[in-house]
Parts: C-alpha cells; structure tokens; sequence
C-alpha cells in the first residue's frame, strides 16, 4: 500500500528506455528538472522523481529505510545527507569524479558527494532600503534594526535545510556557544514575519516588497533578481555559511546501477557545466568546472565561512529541537 501511494506522485515524462531510476530531489523542479533531462538524454535512463524540502525528504527516506522507494537522493545541504548517515540510510559509492573534488565536498566513506556549492545571502527589497534610509546589511546585527521588524521572512528549520543552514552559521558566527547564538535568535525572531516551508519561499515576497528581507541561498537570491525584482544581495562581515550540495545511493536501491551513473554524472563537469547555461547559479564543485563571472563578482569580497558538516549532521536534530521550542515556539 505505501509503495502504491509513494509511486504515483513521481514526476514522469514518456519513457523512452528499459532502464529506470527513481529519486527524490531537493533541489526545486526548475533546477534539477534540466538536468534529468539532460542525463536521461545522455544516458538512456529514465528519470522519475518527487521534489521534497530537506526536512521532507530526509524523515522519508529514513521512513523507508526498509523498504527504499527511491534509488538516489538528489540536491540538497550536506547536513541533511550527514544527517542521513548517521541513519543508515546510504549506499557507500565514490564516482570517478571524487579524486578531484576537495575534501569537503565528499565523504571519505562514500556516502555522499558533493555537486555543487551554495552560499546563503542576505536579501533585501530595494524600495524598502530606500523608504528607511536604510544601507544593505551588512551584519547580522543589521538585521535587529527596528526598522525590520515583522518584514524578514526566512526558511523554518522544521522542513527547510537552508533554516538549518542559516542555523548552523549563527552557531559557527559565535564560535558554537550555543547560549550566545540562539540569544541573537530570540531577538531576531521578533522582526521575522513568516518562516515559510521551504528555503526559497520567501524570495518572491521580498521582490514584491511584501517582506523587507530574508536569508537565502544564493541560487534562490539570484533568481528573484533575474526575474526582475529589483533587491539587493549582501554578506554579513562576521561571515556566512555555505553547504555543499550533494547526492548519494540509497542502501537498498532497486536500481543502483542506474543510480551510479546518475551519481557519476551529476558530480563530473557533464552536468555541472549546464548550470551556468540553465541560469542555476550554484557554484560548481567540480574544480574542472569555472564559476559563473557573474556569479563569482557577486562572490568576490563574500567573508564565507565553513561549517563543520560532521558535526552539523550529528547535531542537527538536537539543534533544531532547540530552535523550535526556543525561538519558533517560545514557552
């Protein structure tokens, strides 16, 4: 019965090959749909896949850990998939292209894969900047001013792992005190006027001036501005985390040799050279691969700081435990 309920939601196109893969991506459809594309196109394999949060995501797939409905986990922050490492609920596979990432892009054990790099921002409207003569922020403290309240809107961690993200960078920004970091939660809270489900839906009410600003990837910051919203995107001098974005084999594949070549793909500059051409503005992990000139002046004087994604992953759901009943849901 949950495999029936699990398969029809799958996003299809007309299968054109006997080999088949299912995934689940976390990567919003207008990003991972032309790869799949593209990959199905250079492969023969047909891409079936559901597009989840982070959050959604990773508590399906370690509810199924018995009884695996999908063959990969496509896109999305490293701390979910270290998350997910922690469960049990990956395939170890190294792809040829890992000997020439950096070490942080993948795992020594194989679990998973870095496929790209995406550094949060901070964004903010234009007209709002304007209307109280306000600069870019350019702290997190910025962000306490008064003039913001109830106009930030930003990612909830509960289904989100840009919250989780933007969370993780908080802590690294105060040295891992805990106490300190989730203070400056609690008053930031205050100027937050929806922490919306997934981690770019704030950006479309930022651009309409409907919110002040928000924190965001800067792939989701970079495609409101290239729709046409005039906002502004900024970096915090203190520093900003970035998580890598990555894929990985789920134990217990139907297909894992589909699956492999799918991983294979992805993390080699076959895909990750289509980014800039499809305006997906990730920064490619593959060092074969060059960073957008656009997206890299935007990056250049950019204070990005590194989060320890073992150490995310491993404290990730005690974290955001204490991000809910302490800054989402104050008692």
């Amino acid at each position: 019965m949950l495999g029936s309920i699990l398969a029809s939601p799958f996003v299809t196109r007309k299968a054109f090959a006997a080999d088949v893969l299912n995934a689940y991506s976390i990567w919003p459809e207008n990003y991972a749909r032309p790869m799949m594309e593209a990959f199905e196109k250079a492969s023969g394999i047909h891409v079936k896949f559901i597009r989840f949060s982070s959050g959604e995501a990773l508590a399906r797939v370690t509810a199924e850990k018995s009884n695996p409905q999908i063959d990969v986990l496509f896109g999305g922050p490293v701390e979910t998939f270290t998350a997910g490492q922690s469960q049990g609920i990956f395939e170890p596979y190294t792809p040829p292209s890992a000997a020439d990432l950096p070490a942080r892009f993948k795992d020594k054990g194989g679990q998973w894969t870095a496929i790209a790099d995406d550094p949060l921002v901070f964004m903010t409207n234009t007209a709002f900047l304007k209307q109280n003569n306000l600069q870019a922020p350019a702290s997190w403290n910025d962000l306490l001013n008064p003039a913001y309240k109830n106009m930030l809107q930003m990612a909830d961690a509960r289904t989100s792992g840009t919250a989780v993200t933007r969370i993780f960078s908080v802590l690294q920004v105060h040295n891992r005190n805990e106490d300190e970091a989730f203070a400056y939660m609690k008053k930031l809270r205050q100027n937050v006027q929806l922490y919306t489900k997934s981690g770019g839906g704030g950006t479309l009410p930022v651009g309409l001036g409907q919110a002040g600003g928000g924190i965001f990837f800067i792939v989701d910051a970079l495609f409101t501005r290239q729709q046409g919203y005039d906002v502004q995107i900024s970096f915090p001098k203190e520093g900003i985390g970035s998580a890598a974005e990555c894929i990985a084999l789920i134990k217990g594949a139907k297909n894992p040799e589909a699956g492999k070549k799918l991983i294979d793909w992805a993390t080699s500059p076959a895909m990750q050279s289509l980014l800039a051409p499809n305006k997906i503005n990730f920064i490619p992990a593959n060092p074969k691969v060059e960073t957008e000139p656009g997206l890299a002046a935007v990056l250049k004087n950019a204070n990005i700081i590194e989060i320890d994604d073992a150490w995310a992953g491993a404290n990730r759901q005690r974290i955001v435990q204490r991000w809910i009943a302490e800054v989402l849901n104050p008692s």
